[in-house]
């Protein structure tokens, strides 16, 4: 079973305090598989089973993704997850917390820019390149057309340089934010206030800060637990920001079951 090498003394404080206890996931990668479009990924089936359980019984559950939560409430809520499921969007920038919605204070400012970079992204990109507006961020995936990688870089780079956005690298493409202090850390950070145990699975560059964000915790004094997800797709060193390395999202899922026992 996926996640079975998983040492007793790691899920023991979640197990025995789940009501003071948390667990956090990455979408893309970790609970969905890797897809060409974007718009066609869907979690497994176990693991809405699993989120379901956990949901049932720990202090908070959450998704901390790239998405924007307009979409991950809407793929999430489809399978039936309960209201009271987290939400952390476009790292940090949206969160949803039960029927509570509120975005990033120093984001909303910069939607028009965004909005006019998406614009001018779809005349000047070439074909194949996908453009993905976010409302408050955008992503350029060239993924189905990697020959092109390097003038999508160019060009990012160019157009943060103008825009004044910043360039984040993601996989298989690159992402256009606002220049504000947002990630998938600081949203960590903020979905697990003072619980006693955080759990964090992730399998991407965005997921580094989760993990940095953990150590942070632990040095505090909460029990965590960082689960990276592997794929030929990882960052270069996850195996060593990580406590176990599960394989895809099957893997995530078989760790997602052992904490929802």
């Amino acid at each position: 079973m996926p996640g079975e090498d998983l040492r007793p003394e790691l899920l023991a404080p979640f197990l025995a305090r789940p009501e003071r206890s948390g667990v956090f996931t990455d979408f893309d990668g970790t609970l969905a598989p890797i897809v060409d479009d974007p718009a066609a990924a869907r979690p497994l089936p176990a693991a809405i089973g699993a989120l379901r359980r956990l949901e049932a019984r720990f202090a908070r559950v959450g998704v901390i993704s790239g998405r924007p939560v307009d979409v991950l409430a809407e793929v999430m809520g489809g399978h039936g997850i309960g209201d009271h499921l987290y939400l952390s969007g476009l790292y940090g920038l949206e969160v949803l917390d039960g029927a509570a919605r509120r975005d990033h204070p120093s984001a909303a400012v910069w939607r028009a820019a965004v909005a006019d970079t998406v614009e001018r992204a779809g005349r000047e990109l070439p074909r194949g390149v996908l453009v993905e507006p976010k409302g408050l961020s955008m992503t350029l995936h060239f993924r189905t057309v990697p020959e092109m990688a390097d003038e999508v870089r160019r060009w990012a780079a160019a157009e943060a340089a103008r825009s004044g956005l910043d360039v984040r690298p993601a996989r298989q493409s690159v992402e256009l934010h606002p220049p504000v202090e947002a990630d998938k850390g600081t949203a960590l950070l903020a979905a697990a206030g003072d619980l006693e145990a955080v759990c964090f699975l992730g399998d991407d560059v965005g997921d580094i800060p989760a993990f940095a964000a953990l150590d942070h915790l632990g040095r505090a004094g909460t029990h965590v637990l960082r689960v990276g997800v592997d794929s030929e797709e990882a960052p270069p060193g996850l195996a060593g920001l990580v406590d176990i390395l599960v394989d895809g999202p099957a893997g995530a899922v078989g760790v997602l079951e052992r904490l929802a026992l």
